[in-house]
């Protein structure tokens, strides 16, 4: 690109954002970015056919009534003025950032968890600064003290690439000591059997955000929400984009959510093999971290761990190899189905017979 194209000094100085490995469809067994492995609910794809035969030559509903309807009805909101539908969790994401923090304003988040955090304060012009864990996954009491320059504070939970959760009496302690929103990203939470809803009805200050992409198996359609007393979905509605959901994800989600049964129905199978992974890597002698997410978090005593990812890859398994300056490296496996599980484990057993 020639000199005189300009870009912001925000957008030249930042790093990208780096997504997890998505090969062509194949043979390849995914284990890498925590999708669902199995296809979504029969009702979805017939909602998703019966919207593709409707007037797509036509704008979609701007605020997605239909799916807000439903979600505050299978989530036990009070109405759909609780909810904001967007193009992703990641949308919702950009959203609270754009409405919260400005530039030069700070945002908070713990460390390690989702770096797209990071991404969104830098794109804004903002600054950011990480908490770290301590042992055992632990947020020092620190993490709820907030200057006035925090303007926002993210706290994943169940959090990634851990899969650990804190309990909503710790969520609501940090909260009232904070001074600014506290967003509790609630990616995985349909596995970990907890939630953070009822908070939100009585704390103007916790906002939940969640995604179809993990226990819905909807990660290709891209929608998501979030949960907010009505004043801060109004106020955050005006940055959306005019129309940021189609017909058909609309028609989808909608339909995802209605369904209870086929939900509870594939997260225990997902946690009954998440639960399996865990005591097998264990065996194997891996120090794996007791999980609330549809994936697992392990280390190995020799340290292997890029050398175990490469050895997967070229045997057609991606798992994601993770590496955190001042924290560690270790590699973070999601759920697949069972047979998926087992491959990983024969590939992982003769690997380390060589080690």
């Amino acid at each position: 690109m020639s000199d005189n194209v300009i870009f912001r000094p925000a957008l030249s100085q930042m790093l990208p954002y780096t997504p997890g490995e998505q090969p062509a469809p194949g043979k390849t067994v995914k284990l890498n970015t925590n999708e669902n492995p199995y296809p979504p609910n029969p009702t979805v794809v017939a909602a998703i056919q019966n919207a593709a035969t409707g007037a797509l030559n036509r704008y979609p509903d701007p605020v997605a009534t239909a799916f807000r309807r439903a979600a505050a009805e299978a989530l036990g909101l009070p109405g759909p003025e609780w909810i904001l539908a967007g193009n992703g969790s990641d949308e919702i994401l950009t959203i609270l950032v754009r409405g919260f923090v400005g530039e030069n304003q700070k945002l908070r988040l713990p460390y390690p968890s989702y770096i797209l955090y990071r991404t969104l304060a830098d794109i804004q012009g903002a600054t950011w600064e990480q908490v770290a864990f301590e042992d055992g996954w632990k947020l020092p009491a620190a993490f709820g003290n907030t200057p006035d320059d925090v303007r926002l504070v993210f706290l994943p939970n169940p959090n990634s690439p851990s899969g650990t959760v804190l309990s909503l009496e710790e969520v609501e302690s940090l909260a009232a000591q904070m001074t600014c929103p506290l967003v509790v990203d609630e990616a995985y939470a349909d596995f970990s059997g907890a939630n953070c809803i009822d908070l939100v009805k009585k704390h103007e200050n916790i906002l939940v955000t969640r995604t179809l992409s993990k226990s819905y198996g909807l990660a290709g359609l891209r929608f998501g929400f979030l949960i907010a007393q009505p004043h801060v979905v109004s106020e955050l509605a005006k940055i959306k984009d005019s129309y940021n959901c189609d017909m058909l994800s609309i028609a989808a989600a909608t339909a995802a959510i209605s369904d209870k049964t086929w939900l509870g129905d594939v997260v225990a199978k997902m946690n009954a093999t998440r639960d399996r992974m865990t005591d097998r890597l264990t065996q194997m002698g891996f120090d794996v971290t007791p999980s609330y997410a549809n994936f697992v978090w392990c280390t190995h005593p020799s340290g292997q761990h890029h050398a175990m990812y490469e050895f997967l890859k070229n045997n057609q398994i991606l798992v994601r190899y993770m590496q955190f300056p001042d924290w560690g490296d270790g590699l973070r496996i999601s759920v697949g189905t069972d047979d998926q599980i087992d491959a990983l484990f024969m590939l992982l057993e003769s690997h380390l017979k060589n080690l």
